[in-house]
C-alpha cells in the first residue's frame, strides 16, 4: 500500500479530512478521508501526516510529523486540540456583543506560552456607541505591544485590507466567541469559504455539526509573501471558555510578558502573588506597570493549575487503590 505525506486540513471529532503534499511542498487534490489508531483523537487541523492508502479516497494514519507548536485548550479531565503549526493567532472581538475580558487574556498567554504570534482583531467598529469600551478593554494589550487593528467586516472593506499584509505567508489560526463576526471575517479573505465548507461537510458526513469543527482554509493569491509561500487561515468553533490547566506556574508566570523585567524580584522564591511581603509583582501593580486585572488573571490560572494536579493525582491514586485492592471483584 503506498504511503505518502498529507495535510490534515479539517477535522471534527475522529473525522478527518487531509490533502496530499506535492513534491514542491504544495497541497491540494481530492480529499482524503482520515481513520486514526484505535479510534483515537490524535490529529490538529495543520499537522503535516505520514499516511498509507486504505482505498483510493482513504487512508490511515502512519505518523503524525514533529509539531512547532500545538495550540489547544484544556481542564482537568480533557483537552481540544485547536490548530497546529500555527505561526499567529487572530483574536476576534467585537464591540457588540461585549467579548470576554478573561478570554483574551488566556488567548494571550495561550500564544505567549507557545511561543506564536498574537493579532487582536477588533471587529464591528461601525457600533460606535459601544467603540470607546471595546477600546478601553484592549487598550492594555496594545501598550504591553501586542498589534489591534480595528475593522468592520460588513460595512468598511478597506479596513479588511489593511490586515492583508499581516496575513501574507502565514498560517493564522482565527479563535474567538462565537457572534464576534469571525465568519464575516473569513469569507471577506477567502470568498469561497462557504462552498469549501459544504464539500468539508459532505466528505465529513456530519451534517449540521460541522460548525464545531476545525478547517483550514488557503488564502487567495494575494496571501503570498515575497517568498511565495501562501498563507492560510484555520477556522475554529466559537467558544466561551479557554482552559489552560495544562501550563505549570512557571510556564505561566513567563507567558505575561509584563511580567518578565520583575520575575525573581520576590523575597521568596515561588512566590505566588498573593499576600507574601516583599512581593515584586504587587509592588509593579501599586506603580500601575501591571495591571489589576491582569495579577487577577495569573492567580485564576494558577489557582486552576494547582486544582487540575490535585484532581488527576487523586483519580491516578483512586486507580490504584483498586487495582490492588484484593477485595475488588467484577460481576460475572
Amino acid at each position: 500500500m503506498e504511503q505518502f505525506r498529507a495535510l490534515l486540513i479539517a477535522s471534527y471529532g475522529r473525522h478527518y479530512l487531509a490533502e496530499r503534499i506535492a513534491a514542491d511542498g504544495s497541497h491540494g487534490g481530492p480529499f482524503i478521508q482520515v481513520s486514526t489508531p484505535a479510534k483515537q483523537h490524535v490529529g490538529a487541523v495543520g499537522d503535516y501526516l505520514l499516511l498509507e492508502s486504505t482505498s483510493p479516497d482513504q487512508a490511515r494514519i502512519i505518523q503524525i510529523e514533529e509539531r512547532r507548536n500545538l495550540l489547544y485548550r484544556s481542564d482537568a479531565f480533557k483537552s481540544k486540540l485547536i490548530a497546529s503549526n500555527v505561526d499567529q493567532i487572530l483574536v476576534v472581538l467585537a464591540t457588540q456583543p461585549a467579548f470576554s475580558p478573561d478570554l483574551l487574556g488566556r488567548a494571550v498567554v495561550a500564544a505567549e506560552a507557545h511561543d506564536i504570534g498574537l493579532h487582536i482583531i477588533l471587529n464591528k467598529c461601525d457600533l460606535q456607541e459601544s467603540l470607546p469600551i471595546a477600546r478601553k478593554l484592549v487598550a492594555p494589550y496594545a501598550r504591553m505591544g501586542y498589534p489591534v487593528t480595528e475593522v468592520s467586516a460588513k460595512f468598511d472593506p478597506a479596513s479588511m485590507a489593511s490586515m492583508q499584509s499581516a496575513l501574507c505567508g502565514k498560517v493564522s489560526a482565527l479563535v474567538g466567541q462565537s457572534g464576534m463576526g469571525k465568519s464575516t471575517l473569513l469569507n471577506a479573505w477567502v470568498p469561497d469559504a462557504a462552498a469549501v465548507t459544504q464539500e468539508y461537510s459532505v466528505r465529513l458526513d456530519t451534517g449540521k455539526h460541522t460548525t464545531t469543527a476545525c478547517r483550514y482554509y488557503d488564502l487567495p493569491d494575494w496571501g503570498r509573501d515575497q517568498q511565495g509561500r501562501l498563507g492560510a487561515l484555520i477556522d475554529s468553533p466559537g467558544f466561551q471558555e479557554f482552559g489552560l490547566a495544562h501550563l505549570s506556574v512557571s510556564e505561566l508566570q513567563h507567558a505575561f510578558r509584563e511580567f518578565k523585567s520583575v520575575l525573581g524580584q520576590c523575597r521568596f522564591h515561588n512566590c505566588a502573588h498573593l499576600t507574601e511581603p516583599d512581593c515584586a509583582i504587587r509592588d509593579a501593580v501599586d506603580q500601575n506597570q501591571i495591571t489589576a486585572e491582569r495579577l487577577n488573571l495569573f492567580r485564576q490560572l494558577r489557582s486552576d493549575s494547582k486544582t487540575a494536579d490535585a484532581q488527576l493525582q487523586g483519580i491516578t491514586q483512586a486507580k490504584e487503590r483498586w487495582s490492588t485492592s484484593p477485595t475488588k471483584s467484577c460481576k460475572k
